[in-house]
């Protein structure tokens, strides 16, 4: 069950957290009772469920880095808690476009497979249907250890395949697809710095937030300006302006800068702190 620990005892972390991942499907479900996702419901419901689908994938990937840095071992637990929940907003994601075509699959998959932004997020599915399908204690123990990391390290392209869905379905307003994108950069950048079992060191940690913010302002940069009719260098300029407001790069930064200083706190504090 997922609200026991590994003993089989009641865990009312794992509970309040699988209570939790309910939340924005109550939300959504209550703003499509009360008429509040505007005149195109259905496609306000696909974006939310999709949108939540990504954000919990790239929580299922910071498990890792926040097990390490607060140095709390019961964070593993989450993680495919947090995974399953990935899935099943993707799988919502899916059934609300089709729901958007009047359940026409025939329609649904001639879509997929002319639309090429379509294609990439059901690929995106499909490893997901994998991942979950091969989530559980008896599906590791019949692949075997290594067949299985081998198989769930596919969570990493199959981010990336999800934020290129959601930038291109995005058109001209990407700021959260690069603040997303931004922290995949994060986590990927923290899995190549990484040693086996533990954090990187602070300096390795400082060089990293100020890389990803870096590489989201390039990547922001290039959309704007390989897909849009947008001034790419106004956009670069604006991470310089506070005027505009943060930026998705400035986001990212901070928020590396922030998990650099939780591994730079002594090891009490940083378990206050998770606490």
């Amino acid at each position: 069950m997922p609200w026991r620990d590994r003993s089989g005892a009641f865990s009312p972390f794992k509970a309040l957290v699988f209570a939790g991942l309910f939340l924005p499907a109550l939300w959504l479900a209550a703003e499509a009772w009360q008429a509040g996702l505007g005149p195109k419901p259905w496609q306000a419901a696909t974006l939310d469920s999709g949108t939540w689908a990504i954000r919990f994938l790239l929580l299922s990937l910071a498990v890792t880095p926040a097990r390490q840095v607060l140095r709390q071992a019961r964070l593993a637990e989450l993680r495919r808690m947090v995974g399953v929940a990935c899935f099943a907003f993707a799988a919502l994601h899916l059934v609300l476009y089709a729901g958007d075509l009047a359940f026409d699959w025939a329609k649904v998959a001639g879509e997929i497979l002319r639309r090429i932004y379509l294609t990439i997020g059901f690929v995106a599915l499909l490893g997901l249907l994998a991942l979950a399908a091969t989530s559980t204690d008896g599906a590791l123990k019949r692949m075997g250890g290594a067949a299985w990391r081998r198989l769930h390290r596919l969570a990493y392209p199959i981010a990336a395949l999800a934020l290129v869905h959601f930038t291109l379905q995005s058109k001209a307003d990407v700021t959260e697809p690069m603040l997303m994108a931004g922290l995949f950069a994060w986590l990927m950048g923290y899995r190549a710095l990484a040693p086996e079992g533990s954090a990187p060191s602070v300096p390795a940690m400082l060089v990293l937030a100020v890389a990803a913010g870096v590489a989201t302002a390039a990547v922001e940069f290039a959309w704007y300006g390989l897909a849009t009719g947008i001034d790419p260098w106004r956009v670069l300029a604006a991470n310089l302006d506070v005027a505009f407001g943060p930026r998705p790069a400035v986001w990212v930064g901070l928020a590396g800068l922030m998990v650099a200083g939780l591994r730079a706190m002594p090891r009490a504090r940083r378990r206050a702190a998770a606490a």
